[in-house]
């Protein structure tokens, strides 16, 4: 089978599952524990991949697929790793109407990923937003917690090679 096109390989150490061990140890007892072991699980490896969701399920006895569940309902938990810079393109009213979608588009044929995905090298991350609150510099996408107004395709290329 393929790899899909933006996944990185799931590459946990022993601390981070030592560090996971040790927060279900404490919360598992807990009614309603699977939302902040969630969390915690997060915190530590960044995302929940099927790897680290199989921990916790094999560590409290909650079925895969409620764990699944919840991981997928919940917006606050991604099941993709971010990359180191995490781009972010504002989709709102404001920013699409002057050529957010454009940028968009631009890119994901420029990092080779679709939006939600990680660049292989962990490097780029992209995804989709809804108003960041600057509609007055619209187009606009944020690069970690750096805001880029006034966008236009023929920017990209130069913000990117900031990050490279």
């Amino acid at each position: 089978m393929a790899e899909k096109k933006g996944t990185v390989p799931f590459a946990g150490t022993k601390e981070q599952e030592e560090a996971l061990m040790k927060v279900i140890d404490e919360l598992k007892g807990e009614k309603g524990a699977l939302m902040p072991i969630l969390q915690k699980a997060q915190e530590i490896y960044g995302y929940l991949p099927i790897e680290v969701q199989k921990m916790i399920s094999d560590q409290t006895g909650i079925p895969m697929e409620k764990i699944y569940g919840v991981a997928t309902f919940y917006s606050q938990f991604t099941m993709s790793p971010k990359g180191r810079y995490r781009i972010s393109v504002c989709l709102g009213t404001a920013c699409y109407v002057k050529g957010s979608g454009d940028i968009y588009n631009a890119l994901m044929e420029k990092l080779g990923i679709v939006g939600g995905e990680c660049t292989p090298d962990g490097k780029f991350s992209l995804d989709a937003c809804r108003c960041v609150g600057a509609c007055g510099l619209a187009p606009v996408m944020m690069i970690n917690e750096e805001v880029y107004g006034r966008l236009t395709v023929d920017d990209l290329d130069g913000i990117l090679a900031k990050y490279e």
